[in-house]
């Protein structure tokens, strides 16, 4: 069941998203060659906390995994698609990272992810980033009353097909609110013009995940890591996303602190 926001409840989720905003900037000022993952989960921890938030994803129980997962953020590096465990890994020069942030305040989530370009990157990695990053904001401009879901999917598919990228088929988008995963899903592939009608009130975590090889991919002996099956480099962003009246409203950036 589809879950419509009152705007007060809309309100509330711009709180969350702006220390997820919060987060991500201040990792961004930290990410250079030589540091190990697990400081940008200290960071990252240190700030939600602070807000007087709570790191959504520590203690999660997702649906492929019995493990909680063990940190407040994931940090997925290159070949990683999602849910990379911050840890002694070293971010190196020529590195892709992508940083998935959420988090709950007043019993309502919010959730984006980042990806940054480590130092000098191929220039196949600079493409899949500017890919991905265009599919994301073509997806928003999709966030309007009475287009469909798929359409959405449509415009992140269309991106990424233009520059030769696969789309990761078996993660997807999803609604969120009080709680982090609620429908609709939102496909990251399909054809435009199905799927539920986009309603006021609806809010959207779009999250387009593009690989420069396969759209297969497997989760790693930590139960949680999913990397790309062929090794190749993976590129991640995301955004919440209400649906108003006038358009569009991105609840996860900083000038809603």
């Amino acid at each position: 069941m589809i879950i419509c926001k009152s705007a007060n409840e809309i309100h509330l989720m711009q709180k969350a998203g702006a220390v997820v905003a919060e987060v991500l900037l201040q990792l961004e000022k930290n990410l250079k060659p030589g540091i190990q993952t697990a400081f940008l989960d200290r960071i990252a921890e240190n700030i939600i906390t602070r807000r007087n938030a709570l790191p959504a994803f520590k203690g999660y129980i997702g649906k492929l995994s019995s493990k909680p997962f063990p940190a407040s953020i994931c940090v997925s590096v290159n070949e990683e698609v999602v849910h990379g465990i911050p840890g002694k890994r070293l971010i190196k020069d020529g590195d892709l990272v992508s940083i998935d942030v959420g988090v709950r305040i007043n019993g309502f989530f919010s959730d984006a992810a980042r990806s940054y370009k480590i130092g000098n990157v191929s220039k196949r990695i600079d493409e899949l980033y500017s890919a991905t990053l265009d599919a994301l904001n073509l997806s928003i401009d999709k966030c309007f009353i009475g287009n469909r879901v798929s359409d959405i999917s449509h415009a992140i598919e269309s991106r990424a097909v233009k520059d030769n990228f696969s789309v990761v088929k078996v993660f997807v988008g999803h609604g969120i609110g009080k709680k982090m995963h609620e429908d609709p899903q939102i496909l990251n592939y399909g054809p435009p013009g199905q799927g539920p009608l986009l309603k006021k009130g609806m809010v959207l975590a779009i999250e387009p995940m593009l690989n420069i090889g396969t759209s297969s991919v497997e989760v790693l002996d930590d139960c949680w890591t999913v990397v790309t099956s062929d090794r190749e480099c993976s590129c991640h962003f995301e955004d919440t996303i209400a649906i108003t009246e006038n358009g569009p409203l991105i609840l996860t950036r900083i000038e809603n602190l």
